[in-house]
């Protein structure tokens, strides 16, 4: 049976309490649907929560990580790939795209680079209503 992969991404070591609290919460919630979770894949920030919170429940983890080598990954990564920025790639290859709790110019940017596919949130829960409603 096909997985549903789920995309969190984020920052890394600008990331606030509450963006790691959310973004532990929402790796959760994603591996509670039976999803598999897609980060950054290094070991800070909203990546390093989101792969943890996903672990916690036993979720599946996958991490792309920037470079050509595993320096910094999370350990809560299972499966790592080595390429490129995780959502550029997403809006070049017509991805949805959720944001939760980024800044009001984050928000702009890449709502600007894509107006049909990136969908702004509040919450962990209503990102995974809105995934749903996509999927």
């Amino acid at each position: 049976m096909k997985k549903i992969i789920i995309g969190v991404m984020g920052a890394g070591s600008g990331a606030t309490s509450t963006d790691l609290k959310n973004a532990y919460k929402l790796g959760q919630l994603i591996a509670q649907e039976s999803w598999v979770l897609l980060t950054g894949g290094r070991n800070m920030g909203v990546m390093d929560a989101a792969s943890r919170g996903a672990k916690s429940v036993n979720g599946l983890t996958i991490g792309i990580l920037p470079g050509n080598n595993l320096d910094g990954i999370s350990e809560a990564v299972d499966i790592p790939i080595v390429t490129a920025s995780e959502v550029a790639l997403a809006i070049k290859n017509n991805k949805k795209v959720i944001l939760l709790g980024s800044n009001l110019e984050s928000q702009a940017f890449f709502v600007a680079l894509s107006p049909e596919t990136v969908f702004v949130v509040d919450t962990p829960e209503s990102a995974i209503e809105r995934i749903k409603n996509l999927v």
